[in-house]
């Protein structure tokens, strides 16, 4: 069992990284496989996306595998994977996820198949893939998951209001698993703000001078901001579970 101390190296640790190929999950995989952990990336399409990102990473023995958040067998199949080809998964980071701007007071265009499909990615898929890798990472003893949320869970305001209740129900369903799932496994939830990314389409640089003039630290997040907190989470933050660490610049203030 963990003595939860300080880690200053991730060598040996294996890493699962669902939505590796975007830019937080990358930017976390950067930073992990820097400390010594072998990244596995998993996406829809992460073999292909993957094979100049895999080069790019420090380490050997670093892979990709497809599967999506919104199949389960597929992320069934890729635990069994990790585990026959690495033995082992030490770390689960979900950052993967969907959204589409939609006004808080347009209620006609937030349409019951858009719930559905946000719900179903962003609470439903994150879910299904701690239930693929909970065996493997109750194995090791020192399981970590990190999902990744959004101040919108606990602010009300976002991309939309199923996005909202999406991410509400992310966080306080991490909570119960990091109860039930302890020892072996801590439970943590990592809370960005606005982040400088394509995760929602239509946001151009206008929105993000905007939002960084009206935001405390007077700049918007980065893709590397959100991955230093999960880095956190995996070496320093050892004591900590069932809760959030918000990286927003002081943006639901």
């Amino acid at each position: 069992m963990s003595t939860f101390q300080k880690l200053d190296s991730l060598s040996g640790k294996v890493a699962v990284i669902i939505g590796g190929n975007g830019a937080v999950g990358f930017a976390t995989a950067k930073r992990l496989a820097a400390l010594g952990a072998t990244c596995v990336l998993i996406g829809r399409n992460a073999q292909e996306k993957g094979r100049d990102q895999l080069q790019l990473l420090d380490g050997k023995g670093h892979f990709c595998l497809n599967a999506s958040i919104t199949d389960s067998q597929t992320l069934m199949s890729a635990a069994k994977e990790v585990e026959t080809r690495l033995g082992r998964c030490d770390i689960l980071v979900n950052s993967a996820g969907f959204t589409k701007p939609v006004p808080a007071a347009n209620l006609n265009d937030l349409t019951d198949d858009l719930i559905d499909d946000i719900l179903k990615a962003n609470f439903r898929g994150v879910f299904a893939s701690i239930r693929a890798f909970e065996p493997i990472l109750k194995a090791s003893g020192d399981g970590l998951v990190v999902n990744v949320s959004s101040i919108a869970g606990f602010t009300g305001v976002g991309s939309n209001l199923a996005y909202v209740a999406a991410k509400a129900s992310l966080d306080i369903v991490s909570e119960s698993l990091a109860k039930v799932l302890a020892p072996a496994i801590r439970v943590l939830c990592v809370s960005p703000g606005v982040v400088d990314s394509s995760f929602v389409s239509g946001r151009g640089s206008d929105f993000n001078e905007k939002t960084a003039a009206t935001t405390p630290l007077k700049r918007i997040g980065t893709p590397d901001d959100v991955a230093s907190a999960i880095e956190a989470c995996a070496t320093h933050l050892r004591f900590s579970t069932g809760t959030r660490i918000v990286i927003d610049g002081g943006r639901h203030l």
